[in-house]
């Protein structure tokens, strides 16, 4: 149970690191490095998200 309360948070995690990269996108100017720190911290956020379902499906908590 605690591994699916993991994927959720982290999931949503994602969702709100996207949707602040999109208003960095929108409304920041070219010099602005947000945009770039928020596509650091999803990719490592959807690394993590796969090594928690890799890790679910291994260890048969998933699926």
């Amino acid at each position: 149970m605690l591994l699916k309360i993991l994927i959720a948070i982290v999931f949503v995690a994602m969702l709100t690191s996207l949707a602040a990269g999109v208003g960095f996108l929108l409304k920041d100017t070219s010099d602005s490095r947000r945009l770039l720190t928020s596509l650091k911290i999803r990719v490592s956020l959807a690394a993590t998200l796969l090594a928690l379902l890799a890790y679910g499906f291994l260890s048969g908590q998933l699926g």
